[in-house]
């Protein structure tokens, strides 16, 4: 119970900070929240890759291509304390606009909590959730260049307490078919409350990324990397007594400006890849690590697979399956799977 209260604060309440994090800053933090099993394994980030998946449209708009005409994806995060979180978005192209569309729905649903006074004496129960329903496009205006969007309606309930927002998101791609290089720039969450809690409005989780995926010639494997919070230089928190750890576990005192600084600057960073496996590229493994992620949730005397995830993806008549693992914590990972299809592959053939 009191390890969901905890979160349930980061996702809803700003004013509710923890020292070394940046979680809860913003309201409506749950839209950062990974969205398919497949990002989850991929460590949080995949913003330039662009094939059938219409998840991956969530985190960058202008991923949307006629290849995704007709997908549906389910997805279910099976988040700590009982958390549940998901989402679940479909594709469509529109012949008229040479565009494809994608509505998506991204939800959590905290559970329920018990109501006491200030005496303890326990009262009626009460639950909290937040949605947000995404409606975007993408189109390609040259042979290289797509550009997209998301317009996302967004409520939230604790309790008796309710807020609305609306956001959006901008994002662009460039591919290189020469060279397999596609690269992304999203900017997301721009928008803002249209009603809050209280009195006092706050702001959404800003964040702007880029990113870049090689795919390479002779070998099925695809790797990317992903630059985001660039509109947030500083994201250390600095203790001079702090002892932190390196990813091999092994016991790190920073003293000097540099090692700060590289700190800070990879914490910036998503590096994550994927071996395509099969020659229909039917099974798929995929690894990746989140800097930030292990520095904010590591604990100085404890190795852990904080910051590291992994999983798989296979394709089975049709339907395709995904698993993927976040470790966030020496207290274990999330763990996300995703059923997908495409309704174009089961129409009879006339």
């Amino acid at each position: 119970m009191r390890s969901r209260i905890l979160i349930l604060y980061v996702f809803c309440f700003p004013w509710i900070t923890v020292d070394a994090q940046f979680g809860g800053d913003n309201i409506f933090e749950f839209l950062n929240l990974t969205q398919s099993a497949r990002t989850t394994a991929l460590a949080g980030g995949l913003i330039s890759v662009i094939d059938h998946d219409v998840a991956l449209a969530y985190a960058n708009p202008a991923l949307l291509n006629e290849s995704m005409n007709g997908d549906l994806t389910f997805n279910q995060n099976f988040h700590f304390a009982g958390i549940t979180h998901g989402f679940f978005s479909y594709g469509k192209y529109l012949d008229r606009l040479d565009a494809t569309a994608h509505i998506g729905v991204n939800y959590i649903n905290y559970g329920t909590f018990d109501r006491a006074d200030e005496f303890g004496n326990r009262q009626e129960q009460f639950d909290a959730s937040s949605t947000a329903i995404a409606l975007g496009a993408g189109k390609m205006i040259n042979e290289r260049i797509r550009l997209g969007v998301n317009l996302k309606l967004i409520s939230s309930r604790l309790e008796s307490y309710t807020s609305f927002g609306v956001g959006a998101d901008l994002g662009a791609t460039y591919v290189n078919p020469e060279s397999r290089l596609t690269l992304g720039f999203v900017i997301k969450n721009v928008g803002a409350q249209i009603t809050s809690y209280a009195t006092a409005r706050e702001s959404f989780p800003f964040d702007i990324q880029l990113g870049l995926s090689k795919r390479f010639a002779h070998l099925p494997f695809r790797f990317s990397i992903v630059a985001h919070r660039l509109n947030d230089w500083n994201l250390r928190f600095d203790d001079d007594s702090l002892v932190t750890s390196n990813i091999f576990g092994e016991q790190v005192v920073e003293s000097s400006g540099l090692s700060k600084f590289t700190d800070n600057f990879f914490r910036h960073f998503i590096f994550n890849g994927e071996f395509l496996l099969g020659k229909t590229e039917n099974f798929r493994l995929r690894v990746g690590y989140n800097h930030l992620r292990r520095k904010e949730l590591s604990v100085s005397t404890f190795r852990s697979l904080g910051g590291f995830s992994l999983g798989f993806g296979l394709k089975i008549k049709k339907f395709r399956i995904d698993y993927g693992v976040g470790y966030y914590h020496l207290a274990g990972g999330v763990n996300h799977i995703s059923i997908s299809t495409n309704l174009t592959e089961w129409r009879k053939k006339a």
